[in-house]
Parts: structure tokens; C-alpha cells; sequence
């Protein structure tokens, strides 16, 4: 029966895939003239209107057809543009061209609005057959593993089409989500039938229309949640994994997705309030320091909440409980890999040559993003245009799209089922570089190991998600005191001998040294 409605929910899962992926097909598209006014800046309008005749009322039935004429149509535009600033006189503004950024917008926008079909007929129709069926689908797949006995077990893992690395599921799903990422970065005008599904859910959380980041928001959130209660379910026999669980759904759902669209609704300044610099790289932009400091009491409240979480709740908090306090309990992108990441855990590499590469990157991203920070600063304080003679608005474009769209995004969950579930917090995020060095140094958090009763079985450095070869320092009852690790306990949890213990005690005798016990003898390594 268990395996009926296992069956019976993967199904219904691939078939709300089907349907999300068909949906992208299945409309057409017509531009109108409230459209334009909607979307095109006032400026801009007449030159876009000149250019916009040949396609305007016209029904398209493919996509590709259609963006490549609004391309065309957009490149005609700026050439008007261009015209008229050149043939302009001392009683006429220039008109400013439309860019890179804005002709993105233009493109995903004029789409969206342009879309007709089943999608806009019968929109929450095809919601509950996309989203609402996929939820049904990986519960009823999900759930019936509470009959089976709770932790991991050694059932092949390393052989399997899904989570060895090299399986042609894996393959097929570390592409589907690289893709994903990619289009919703750069391409986001292909995959607005799927922001379209979500403007009811955004109507009314925070009273407008979804963008694509509300549909991203969403879909991470409900990623969480549901690869959540399969966590929650696999490590139900630990109190610890089901609190911290619960926690990072918490956290993602409340603090990063529902009061943010809230205070939206509001007309109030929106947030994640517990996403912190350097991770939330953008924090001290010059557009979000005005917005903030021009928002009244709330705005600045969020701005001093913002700096003290880097200057005041990092260190402390960090001093007594390690990166575990942020990383495995509150962090989206920790709780992403908890969860939904969690198959793939045993996949990170633990080879001393990947240790090294490691601490080069992530540091390296952090002095980048300090780098990039000050400029920003520099440019806000001062007007100034450049900083120490780098263009400062090249330096923060550069970081967003190597590090903030590439690493986090289409490197960091992409390759889930290629490199494990925690390639951007070990070898990307700024952020778990800045605890992780006061964690490293700083920290009564660590992980003793109970030497004597190591049998070497190596689970705990099989499905350590860092990549920490955690049996290396349990054979020589040496505590782990590694900058990388998370403190997600998963180590302890499966080791069958009781050696590991996440512990927060006294600094003295953290970097203690390790006590060998051999068959004639005990030695302590000094």
C-alpha cells in the first residue's frame, strides 16, 4: 500500500511538472496601447509608439516570434532616440535610450501583459494544476516514510540514479535547475507564463501584480516547507534536527517572504529582516540607503537593525553558538540545502586539495565584497564616481552577476546533485566566511570526539555536507573546530557509536589536544 501511494504521488508530481513546463507554450500574445502606457516610461513612449505599429494588435501564437519583433522593435527606439536627442535644440531634454537593464524589463512586462489564453482565463485553475497538484504529489511520496525507521541507512546511496553524482537523474535534474536559473536571471521574459500564475498569490499578499523575484520567493519558500516535513520526517528520532527544521521553515516563510510582501501591501519598506551583510550584498546600495533613510522611523529602524546584525549579533552570537546559530537555523540558503539539498549531502568533496580551494574562495569572495562595500559607501558619502581608480558601479555590477546571480544562484543549487547541497555556503558565501573566522577563533561552539570508541565505519565523513573529513579527527579524539563547519549535526546524528557530541563549552581546552588510544597504550599528542 506505502508503495501505492508513493507511486501514486511521484506521478502526480512529474504531471504538475508537465503542465508548469507546458505552460510555457500554450498561449498567445497581443500588445495593445493601455499596455504600452502601462509599462513604457513617459519619455520613451512616443519613439516606442513610432516603432511599435507593425506589431501592435497583432496575435502571435509563439513566443520566440514575438520577442525577436520586440527586439527588433526596442533596437528601432534607441535609434529614434538617438535621433532625436542628436537633431535636438537648448528647449527640448534629451530623452535617455533604453538600456540593457530596462529593455529586460520592457521584454518581461510587455509579455506578461500581452499573454492571453487559459492562462489568464482560468488562472487558478492552472495554479492547483501546477503548484497545487506538484504539493499533493511530493506529499504523498514524502509522508509514507514515516513507516519506514527514521535516519540515514546504508541502502546504496552511492548507487543510485538520483544522488551517486554520476546517475542520469541527477544529471537530468542538476540541468533542469542550472536552466531555471539561467533563465530567471538573464532570461526572464521566457518564463513569464510562470510569473503570470502567481498574481493571484501576489494580489493578495501585497496588492499588485507577481514579479519574478515574488515568483522565485514563493517557489524557494515552498521548497522549503515541503522537503521540510521530508527532513523532519527522516530525522524525527533527533529533537535537534526536528527544531531546527521547523526553524528554518519559520524563518523563510515568515521573515523572508511573507512580511517582506506585507509591508509592501503596507507602503512600507520591504526586507528580509534576517538576511545580513556581506550575504545581502546590497544592503548598503546607494537606491536602498535612500529608500531606507527617506521611509520614516521603520526605514530606520531597519537600517540600524541591519547594522547591528553585522556588528553586534554576528560575533556574540557566533561566540556562543558557532555558525549553526545562522547556517543551519535561520539562512535560506542554508535551509535550502537542509532540505531540499539533502539527498545530495554525501556528494561534497573531502579531499585536502578541495579544503584548500576552498578557503582561497570563500575569503577571497568576502575581500571582494568588502571591496565592493566600500566603494559603494565611498561613492554615497562622497558623489564621487570611482574608488580607489575603479568605477564603482562596475565593481557592484561585476559582484551581482559573478557572485550574487552565477555562484549563488546557478552554481549554488544547480549543482546540487554534481558537488553536494553546500557548494555556495563552502566555497561562495561571504557571510559564512565572516562567522566562520569568528567561529575559528572566537567560539566556545565545537564538536568533541570520543576517540576510543571510533570504529572508523567513515558515515560521519560520508555525509558531512561541508566536506569535513570528520572521521580523520574522530580516530584521534580531536575536537572539530573547522571555520566551514554548520554545526547541522548530521555527523553525529549517524554515527552508530556515540563519538560525535555538538557541544558549547568553556574557550579553555577547545583546541585541546587530540588522545590516542591504541591496543597497549594511550598517547597524548602534543
Amino acid at each position: 500500500m506505502t508503495k501505492i501511494i508513493q507511486k501514486t504521488g511521484m506521478a502526480l508530481f512529474i504531471a504538475a511538472i508537465a503542465i508548469l513546463i507546458g505552460s510555457l507554450f500554450i498561449s498567445n500574445y497581443q500588445l495593445a496601447d493601455e499596455v504600452l502606457k502601462e509599462v513604457i516610461s513617459e519619455s520613451q513612449l512616443p519613439h516606442f509608439k513610432q516603432n511599435i505599429e507593425e506589431i501592435k494588435g497583432r496575435t502571435y501564437t509563439s513566443k520566440f516570434i514575438f520577442l525577436n519583433d520586440l527586439d527588433k522593435v526596442i533596437q528601432s527606439t534607441n535609434t529614434s532616440i538617438n535621433d532625436y536627442n542628436q537633431i535636438g535644440n537648448q528647449n527640448l531634454d534629451n530623452v535617455s535610450s533604453i538600456d540593457d537593464y530596462n529593455a529586460g524589463e520592457y521584454k518581461v512586462k510587455l509579455t506578461k501583459k500581452a499573454t492571453q489564453g487559459i492562462l489568464t482565463d482560468h488562472s487558478l485553475l492552472m495554479l492547483w494544476l501546477t503548484f497545487g497538484l506538484g504539493i499533493i504529489g511530493a506529499l504523498l511520496y514524502i509522508i509514507p516514510k514515516i513507516a519506514k525507521s527514521p535516519g540515514i541507512k546504508n541502502d546504496h546511496i552511492f548507487h543510485s540514479a538520483n544522488t551517486s553524482g554520476k546517475g542520469w537523474i541527477g544529471y537530468i535534474i542538476g540541468g533542469l535547475l542550472i536552466l531555471f536559473y539561467v533563465l530567471l536571471y538573464w532570461y526572464p521574459q521566457y518564463i513569464t507564463e510562470w510569473i503570470l500564475l502567481m498574481d493571484p498569490i501576489s494580489y493578495s499578499l501585497n496588492g499588485g501584480e507577481a514579479s519574478r523575484w515574488f515568483f522565485y520567493g514563493f517557489l524557494y519558500t515552498l521548497a522549503i516547507v515541503v522537503m521540510g516535513v521530508r527532513m523532519i520526517i527522516k530525522y524525527r528520532h533527533s529533537k535537534y534536527h526536528i527544531i531546527r527544521t521547523i526553524s528554518v521553515m519559520f524563518f523563510q516563510t515568515a521573515f523572508a517572504f511573507l512580511i517582506p510582501e506585507i509591508l509592501i501591501r503596507l507602503n512600507q519598506p520591504s526586507m528580509d529582516l534576517k538576511n545580513i551583510w556581506p550575504l545581502n550584498y546590497n544592503f548598503f546600495y546607494d537606491y536602498n540607503l535612500e529608500s531606507l533613510l527617506s521611509s520614516g522611523n521603520l526605514g530606520l529602524f531597519m537600517l540600524i537593525w541591519g547594522i547591528l546584525l553585522i556588528v553586534l549579533a554576528v560575533p556574540l552570537f557566533s561566540y556562543f553558538y558557532g555558525k549553526r546559530w545562522y547556517c543551519s537555523w535561520v539562512c535560506g540558503c542554508g535551509g535550502l540545502a537542509e532540505t531540499l539539498g539533502d539527498p545530495y549531502r554525501q556528494l561534497s568533496d573531502k579531499s585536502v586539495k578541495a579544503w584548500k580551494i576552498e578557503r582561497w574562495m570563500i575569503h577571497g569572495v568576502l575581500v571582494f565584497a568588502i571591496v565592493m562595500t566600500s566603494a559603494v559607501l565611498y561613492t554615497f558619502f562622497t558623489g564621487s564616481g570611482s574608488f580607489l581608480f575603479m568605477d564603482s558601479y562596475t565593481i557592484r555590477q561585476v559582484y551581482g552577476f559573478l557572485i550574487g546571480a552565477a555562484f549563488a544562484g546557478v552554481v549554488g543549487v544547480g549543482f546540487y546533485p554534481f558537488m553536494g547541497n553546500r557548494v555556495w555556503c563552502r566555497f561562495g558565501c561571504p557571510l559564512a566566511a565572516y562567522i566562520g573566522l569568528v567561529q575559528r577563533f572566537k567560539s566556545r561552539f565545537r564538536i568533541t570526539t570520543n576517540g576510543g570508541q571510533c570504529i572508523s565505519c567513515g558515515n560521519c565523513s560520508t555525509y558531512c555536507e561541508m566536506g569535513i573529513d570528520v572521521r580523520w579527527y574522530a580516530q584521534r579524539g580531536q575536537n572539530i573546530i573547522r571555520s566551514s563547519c554548520v554545526g547541522c549535526g548530521i555527523c553525529s546524528s549517524v554515527c552508530p557509536r556515540g563519538v560525535l557530541k555538538l557541544e558549547n563549552g568553556p574557550e579553555a581546552g577547545r583546541f585541546g589536544a587530540p588522545i590516542l588510544i591504541g591496543n597497549k597504550s594511550i598517547t597524548l599528542e602534543k
